[in-house]
């Protein structure tokens, strides 16, 4: 594909403080909703789930997506695109083939759950294609098609969920006609292969980590390099931190997983501007607490998850309005962790995770050095113990009195 017509069909690359500008999404928001019923409010609660901030990971994504689409643009329509096509034709057809245009790429992004992934993901691809599809001369060019892994890692399901989404866009019938053939698996990957070689930039496979625990998995990374080689497109592949544990198995599958990592936020001020942003959609009649306050908390109760932290304070300000309180503090943010996010506690110990910026008491005394020479009752003695006992040990140290020298070291 020709220079010209990629321009036409691929916007600009923002960098910058305007792509940050393009990036955010602030719904709008009319401080006198705070006066309206309760049922208005809380309708217009929920467009605090439509909030996008973003940070440096949706800065990464966006660029990487952006290039990954570029590389696998210029493939198209050129000569050995055309031979490609016969090949796979030779695909669908179960006669022998050869791979001519060779792979763009694939990367992963992978990080913990909630941590803003495929939202940061979607956010880029609204930027990569502002409509469903372009036009390059008389064929339609779907900048960025997304799929999800399916969830018992099938690779016929993958395939035919490709198809079903390219469907959607091209107003083609490949899926039912797959269906109705009852293609098989090397038929499909043909299909799609020749799909992907007129018609898809990139493709973006979001739960990956639906591969991780199947003996299926390594099949379908293997039909994703097909893809590949036989269609020049680029793959992203979105997935849990589970998955990087998967693809370290071998140099096939790390070769392929080569791309971003992310860990939860940490206490800092992206993570202030963060709080700062979403505090500005109150639907509450009153806050009880600082700007500070509450972002501390939030954090200590989230770890630094972005999705744990809108949810806590979406559910929050409902309890406020529903129980006639209608005000956002302590109170109510602890009572939206206690019971809206009951199933999360064995994962998040706001009293083991404080913010890493925060400081000491000067009245608190500073950590000892060495504290391990133990009087009296014994730690191995309470933890033998406590086996006996069927007892956990966590809880057996917790309630057992035993003596500790200290010993400073100088």
């Amino acid at each position: 594909m020709t220079d010209e017509l990629i321009k036409r069909i691929l916007p600009l690359m923002y960098s910058g403080i305007e792509l940050d500008q393009r990036l955010l999404v602030l719904p709008p928001f009319d401080p006198q909703i705070r006066n309206a019923s309760d049922t208005e409010r809380l309708i217009a609660l929920q467009s605090i789930y439509d909030v996008f901030v973003p940070n440096q990971m949706g800065r990464e994504v966006y660029s990487k997506l952006y290039l990954a689409l570029l590389r696998s643009l210029h493939k198209k329509q050129s000569i050995a695109a055309v031979k490609q096509s016969n090949e796979n034709t030779k695909i669908i057809r179960q006669q022998s083939y050869e791979s001519i245009l060779g792979g763009a790429d694939a990367f992963t992004i992978i990080g913990p759950s909630g941590v803003g992934k495929s939202s940061a993901v979607s956010r880029a691809i609204r930027l990569l294609m502002p409509a469903p599809y372009v036009m390059a001369g008389d064929t339609k060019i779907i900048p960025a098609l997304t799929v999800q892994a399916p969830a018992d890692a099938s690779v016929k399901g993958l395939l035919f969920e490709i198809l079903r989404k390219a469907d959607e866009h091209l107003e083609t019938n490949y899926y039912q006609n797959s269906q109705r053939t009852r293609a098989s698996v090397n038929m499909l990957i043909g299909t799609v292969s020749q799909i992907a070689l007129n018609h898809i930039g990139l493709l973006v496979v979001d739960e990956i980590q639906n591969v991780v625990n199947s003996k299926n998995g390594k099949s379908i990374v293997g039909v994703l390099t097909q893809l590949i080689n036989n269609s020049g497109i680029s793959i992203c592949m979105v997935g849990t931190e589970e998955t990087a544990v998967f693809f370290k198995q071998a140099f096939m599958l790390a070769r392929r997983a080569v791309g971003l990592h992310y860990r939860l936020m940490e206490y800092t001020d992206e993570f202030k501007a963060f709080c700062r942003i979403l505090l500005q959609y109150l639907y509450v009649q009153k806050v009880g607490a600082s700007e500070e306050t509450i972002t501390r908390w939030l954090y200590e109760h989230s770890q630094g998850n972005i999705s744990v932290v809108v949810s806590l304070l979406h559910d929050a300000q409902e309890i406020a309005i529903l129980s006639g309180r209608d005000m956002l503090d302590v109170a109510a943010l602890n009572e939206a962790f206690a019971s809206r996010l009951e199933m999360m506690h064995d994962f998040i110990t706001p009293d083991k995770k404080r913010p890493s910026s925060a400081k000491r008491n000067e009245n608190t005394p500073a950590p000892k050095e060495v504290s391990e020479c133990v009087n009296g009752t014994d730690v191995s003695q309470v933890l033998t113990q406590a086996k006996r006992g069927g007892q956990d040990a966590v809880t057996a140290l917790k309630t057992a009195q035993i003596k500790v020298e200290e010993v400073r070291v100088t």
